[in-house]
């Protein structure tokens, strides 16, 4: 069960990095990608294999040591869990840049590399995006602030 559900994470994550990298100007894109709960099925895999385990999962993760986090990774079920929290995490990043991508106005083609580096180096992939959107101030109201008075 554990290798079915190793291999299940990445397939229920791809079609969002799909519709974020390959169709980033379709309406339903935006409207999936708009909510959260696109990372639901990444996170239903990561409980199925940790809360069985999580009598040995609580202590390593509450007092980390580096051999008791290799210990816990370690295992078949211990990287399948680990893999599972990386794409969750990794998906959610994603979702986060290509919205606010979206909101500056970043190219598309600035943003399918950077949503791969996402997808394949999650930390990499954020700080390449925290470079990128400098480059693009977020939109001002058309109207400017308004006083009352």
């Amino acid at each position: 069960m554990t290798a079915t559900l190793f291999s299940l994470t990445f397939a229920v994550a791809a079609p969002f990095w799909a519709l974020m990298i390959l169709l980033p100007r379709w309406s339903w894109t935006a409207r999936i990608i708009a909510s959260p709960l696109i990372v639901l099925p990444v996170v239903a895999i990561y409980a199925l294999l940790v809360l069985p385990a999580f009598g040995d999962v609580l202590p390593a993760v509450a007092s980390p040591t580096l051999a008791g986090v290799r210990d816990l990774l370690g295992t078949s079920d211990g990287a399948a869990a680990g893999w599972a929290h990386m794409i969750a995490f990794d998906l959610f990043v994603g979702r986060w840049a290509w919205l606010d991508s979206r909101e500056r106005g970043v190219p598309a083609l600035v943003m399918a590399p950077v949503l791969v580096l996402t997808i394949l180096l999650g930390p990499l992939g954020l700080a390449a995006y925290l470079v990128v959107r400098t480059r693009w101030r977020p939109p001002t109201a058309a109207t400017g602030p308004q006083h009352l008075g």
